[in-house]
């Protein structure tokens, strides 16, 4: 997706390779709408660098998607969020799961992202598992839970 630079905290983030991969998401999200998929039906979905990915692009994306389940991952460039974020995704409901023994993205750091998502007023659900970077049986189970909430005909996150 993009270069991992230098240490996490230290702010070096490569702005380039992120923006430029979030356009190759726009694109997917392209091809969908283009086939006659409503963007509230859209879920982006992606696991660490991807995670990364689906969190920026989400958020800045200016249609109302129907969630993002952001896993094992961060929110890159948190520091612009707040003058880039789009109002259109400002109530778009973030499924947001990481391992509680993740030695590949420290769960500092992924706390650090779902903190300054709640305090931009995101609506973030939080979940922990007892894994490494990896997917455990519970979160799959989470995860239907929530993409049959989002995705629901009559769902309260679908009328935003």
């Amino acid at each position: 997706w993009y270069d991992i630079m230098g240490t996490p905290g230290q702010g070096i983030e490569d702005d380039t390779g992120i923006r430029h991969s979030a356009l190759a998401v726009e694109a997917l999200i392209a091809r969908e709408l283009s086939r006659g998929i409503r963007p509230e039906r859209i879920v982006l979905a992606g696991f660490s660098q991807g995670c990364a990915m689906v969190l920026h692009t989400g958020l800045r994306h200016a249609q109302r998607l129907a969630g993002v389940m952001a896993l094992s991952g961060y929110l890159p460039l948190a520091r612009l969020l707040e003058t880039e974020r789009s109002a259109a995704n400002q109530g778009v409901p973030i499924f947001m799961a990481h391992g509680q023994s993740d030695p590949v993205i420290v769960m500092a750091r992924a706390e650090a992202s779902r903190d300054t998502l709640q305090r931009l007023g995101y609506a973030v659900q939080w979940h922990t598992y007892p894994m490494p970077h990896s997917v455990h049986p519970a979160e799959i189970e989470d995860i239907g839970h929530f993409l049959r909430a989002v995705l629901a005909p009559d769902s309260t996150w679908a009328r935003g």
